[in-house]
């Protein structure tokens, strides 16, 4: 092999080692998707922002991945030389820019918020946004969630709710396919249940006789008073003894709230077998002084 042809080679080898350092420089490598920087806000653009992160060229934020929130200025969101994470949602492109979200993160925050109120059964204050045939949709935080018609108070002129405030549990919370779907029925239920306990004595009125017992509405719950706990004696016909809006007084004796079931008690009032059925009246504008002794009973089983 000649000289000339040697030094040939090592132009181009030269020339190609040379090349592949320039690529290598203008690749931030130390910057991969999914990762989360800390940025600084450079400028503005028509459709979003240049984040200064410490690369070799600025990043940039489009406009619909600033945040959840749908309505806002650009400068409230993302103030000009204010420091921020951001997360990298599409490493450098041709050009050597790197695409970056706030809205990726506020998402996984509210999600993780999501997941903690479930755990702990607590409610969550939402705001109606819409109306379609199987409820309304509703904005929590930016993000958005979906209550059934079966699950609301109001199941009747939903229109009316966009807009309003809601208080509602969480039914299913989904982060992988994006579904929310929560209750306003069973937060009322459980607000209800907050402000009951066992042995307490309730007024209320009959709102439904049954073969089985008979259906007590108080305070906007509705317990039943079953057959065997009206007295401590048989009775063949309840509704004999009751009537449709007749006011009546009983003891709690049982609370189940996964099923939503309240059990009340007459028969722990009486002071002998039969009194209920014999002198009703008397047992009725007597209930507090009873309840007393007979909390005790209730609490003890």
């Amino acid at each position: 092999m000649n000289s000339e042809s040697t030094s040939s080679q090592t132009s181009k080898v030269s020339f190609s080692m040379d090349d592949f350092a320039k690529a290598l420089e203008q690749h931030d490598y130390e910057f991969q998707k999914g990762q989360v920087v800390r940025g600084k806000v450079y400028r503005y653009e028509s459709d979003g922002a240049y984040i200064d992160i410490g690369g070799k060229s600025l990043a940039y934020v489009p406009f619909q991945e600033v945040s959840l929130q749908t309505t806002g200025d650009l400068a409230e969101l993302l103030p000009l030389q204010g420091e921020m994470d951001f997360l990298i949602v599409r490493e450098q492109d041709a050009e050597g820019q790197i695409t970056l979200s706030r809205r990726q993160l506020e998402i996984k925050r509210v999600w993780d918020e999501l997941v903690e109120i479930q755990d702990d059964n607590k409610s969550l204050q939402v705001r109606v946004s819409g109306v379609n045939k199987g409820g309304v949709t509703v904005d929590w935080q930016g993000l958005r969630g979906f209550v059934p018609r079966s699950h609301l108070s109001q199941r009747n002129d939903l229109e009316s709710l966009v807009g309003h405030s809601l208080t509602v549990t969480i039914l299913e919370a989904d982060r992988d396919r994006d579904k929310l779907v929560l209750s306003q029925r069973q937060a009322s239920r459980a607000e209800s249940f907050s402000q009951l306990e066992l042995g307490q004595l309730v007024e209320g009125s009959v709102v439904s006789i049954k073969p089985f017992g008979v259906f007590i509405d108080f305070g906007g719950s509705t317990g039943l008073l079953h057959i065997k706990q009206v007295s401590q004696n048989f009775i063949q016909d309840l509704s004999k003894m009751f009537e449709m809006g007749q006011p009546i007084k009983a003891m709690i004796v049982n609370l189940d709230e996964g099923q939503g079931r309240i059990s009340l008690s007459t028969r722990v009032l009486e002071n002998y077998p039969g009194e209920m059925v014999e002198k009703m009246a008397e047992v009725m504008a007597s209930a507090e002084a009873r309840s007393e002794r007979a909390r005790t009973k209730v609490l003890q089983q």
